[in-house]
């Protein structure tokens, strides 16, 4: 994709994509229960994409509803620790739960124009925000960008995709080390492939801005599998799998299951949609598809994806 784009064509469209952003930060570093240490290994950043599902009152009524399992969802992504979180599915309820739950954190992304025209359900405002905890990170940029033929007007929509779908992005530096590097989360459309397939050539795109060896890392749920032709454009530009890296295996198994975990029939064949990509200076250490469930209730009708990563 990108040898085939010119220069120009690149610049015209990254222009204008990002808002810089500086924030008040608090003390030092990472999580560890409700307070803070270092991590037993200081250099290893841990990443967590968890689709959450969004509040729904449809799943109220069969108990799987956000207040039946909102601390489920909340205590699962604590015991792993996580040093940035990236969420989806997550409307403004679950985000006012999540600053509560990680007053540390930063949460980047939720705020702003809505999806589209619906007022309810998975459209008028659910968001994919990024959480960073303020005691290890400095916030240098953010911004918000939507996964149309206009990404800059909020809540556009081309290539026929059923929702509107945007990407979040923030720059981070660590400060203890100094290191920058980048984290872009996203959630694609969920019927057309086609859209899929743009969407995932813009944020290439809008990625190859950088140069091919500062640090980037790419969550999110991609609502396709791991073979297919959406990600042919992110393999082309230098992009690699945290996962596949960490095990070698190209089929590491499902991560949507209905809220049945191991007991759902249909999905071991088809893979899982929820993916932790890198490029540049990271170095994958160990990558894990998180399947907790508490008291057999699962936190969600995805499994999250969790990565170790190492900025080089």
């Amino acid at each position: 994709m990108k040898n085939k784009m010119e220069g120009s064509s690149r610049r015209k469209f990254v222009k204008g994509l990002g808002a810089a952003a500086l924030l008040p930060l608090l003390p030092k570093f990472s999580l560890a229960g409700d307070h803070y240490s270092e991590t037993a290994d200081a250099s290893r950043h841990r990443v967590l994409t968890c689709n959450i599902r969004v509040a729904l009152p449809e799943d109220e009524a069969k108990g799987l509803g956000w207040p039946q399992r909102k601390d489920i969802c909340i205590d699962v992504i604590k015991k792993y620790k996580p040093d940035i979180l990236c969420l989806q599915e997550v409307l403004k309820v679950q985000a006012a739960d999540f600053k509560k739950a990680f007053p540390a954190y930063q949460l980047i992304g939720f705020d702003g124009p809505e999806m589209d025209a619906h007022p309810e359900g998975y459209h008028g405002i659910a968001k994919n925000p990024i959480l960073y905890d303020t005691r290890r990170y400095e916030l240098i940029a953010a911004g918000t960008y939507w996964l149309s033929e206009t990404p800059l007007v909020a809540g556009s929509m081309s290539w026929d995709t059923a929702r509107a779908r945007h990407a979040n992005w923030v720059r981070l530096k660590e400060k203890k080390s100094q290191k920058e590097f980048r984290v872009v989360n996203l959630h694609l459309d969920h019927v057309s492939e086609k859209a899929k397939v743009e969407q995932t050539k813009m944020v290439v795109v809008e990625s190859a801005q950088y140069q091919p060896d500062f640090p980037q890392i790419l969550t999110g749920d991609f609502n396709t599998r791991f073979q297919s032709k959406v990600f042919e454009s992110v393999r082309g530009d230098g992009w690699k799998e945290s996962y596949e890296t960490v095990y070698g295996e190209v089929e590491a198994g499902y991560t949507t299951h209905e809220f049945q975990g191991a007991n759902y029939e249909k999905g071991a064949s088809k893979g899982r949609i929820d993916f932790v990509w890198y490029r540049g200076g990271v170095k994958p250490v160990d990558a894990v598809i998180i399947k907790d469930a508490v008291n057999g209730k699962y936190p969600s009708d995805h499994y999250f994806m969790r990565a170790d990563l190492v900025i080089e």
